[in-house]
């Protein structure tokens, strides 16, 4: 049981981020334990055919003991939407000391693979070798994605600030995940690793809250003195991979259409209109048509998340959904 105690001031500074860098990092499991993400498959399918001659046995050598993965791959990042090569630049000023701690810490006392084990013996030659094979790992097989995966990630953190100004803390953190819980200013996560038993104060450092798709569990930073900060499996990640559209709803397509009745029911969570089009394999301007109609009609809502806009139902939307 890992235990986070926040006093007032923590909660007022409790911020939610999205970070293209620790998704690039993450991602890195999928290639060793596939079948134990089985959500991200689809994409693994086609990271496998996009990734050409691009040797990422570094890359890999870095996941470490019980999926571990270095933490300044996965720390906070400088702004709360931020850019992958912002975040790259990082990475690049990372002192060589650190680097190389965390690698072994990610390691847990497991000897580094011989792909690893000589460039830790020059840190400095081996971050910017490991920036470089991130920038081409990205381009290969993520950046096709990333707007669809930002979508997503940004409909989470548009959920999750509904949640905290309907209901304050208690909301926000009732459903992030069924291993965090809290209860009397104490955030817990049931969770034996990285520490199997540990309280850390959170006082005067804030909490950051990181939706993320490559992840299944709740995780944080292996180092405690690291600043706090939770990752956790965002909500819709099956989404991100589909192509399909859902299936025909009934009677509400014979009242509304049945382009605007699939859209409907497409939004079970919000979405970008990229995102939508994507879906229904239409264009971005005929999903804009339709969302502005259901808008007028009280059935979806709509809110900027960063650079993006988002849709979802409002009650209504849900209620003529579960009624036709």
């Amino acid at each position: 049981m890992i235990e986070l105690r926040l006093d007032v001031e923590d909660l007022a500074d409790t911020r939610l981020v999205i970070s293209p860098l620790a998704e690039a990092a993450l991602s890195l499991r999928i290639w060793l334990l596939p079948h134990y993400y089985a959500l991200q498959l689809p994409w693994l399918r086609s990271a496998t055919a996009a990734l050409g001659d691009l040797d990422i046995g570094l890359l890999l050598a870095l996941v470490g003991t019980h999926r571990a993965v270095p933490d300044f791959l996965t720390g906070r990042p400088d702004d709360p939407l931020p850019d992958f090569a912002a975040e790259l630049d990082r990475v690049r000023r990372v002192p060589p000391g650190k680097l190389a701690a965390d690698i072994r810490a990610a390691l847990q006392g497991r000897p580094a693979p011989a792909v690893l084990a000589a460039g830790l013996e020059r840190p400095a030659r081996l971050r910017d070798h490991l920036a470089d094979l991130l920038a081409a790992y990205w381009d290969a097989v993520l950046a096709p994605h990333w707007p669809r995966m930002r979508g997503v990630l940004e409909a989470d953190l548009l959920y999750r600030a509904q949640r905290l100004a309907r209901g304050g803390a208690r909301l926000l953190f009732a459903d992030l995940d069924p291993a965090i819980r809290w209860r009397s200013g104490m955030l817990s996560l049931d969770l034996s690793y990285p520490h199997p038993e540990v309280r850390i104060p959170v006082t005067g450092r804030g909490l950051v809250l990181m939706p993320a798709v490559f992840v299944r569990t709740p995780s944080l930073p292996l180092s405690t003195d690291e600043p706090p900060l939770v990752s956790y499996p965002a909500r819709g990640v099956a989404t991100v991979w589909e192509t399909a559209p859902p299936a025909r709803p009934g009677v509400l397509t014979d009242l509304v259409g049945r382009p605007k009745a699939t859209l409907l029911a497409c939004l079970d969570g919000p979405a970008t209109t990229t995102d939508l089009a994507r879906r229904l394999g239409v264009t971005p301007g005929a999903v804009s048509q339709h969302l502005a109609v259901l808008r007028d009609a009280g059935l979806v809502t709509r809110a900027r998340a960063g650079r993006s806009v988002l849709y979802a139902r409002t009650p209504l939307g849900d209620r003529l959904l579960r009624t036709c």
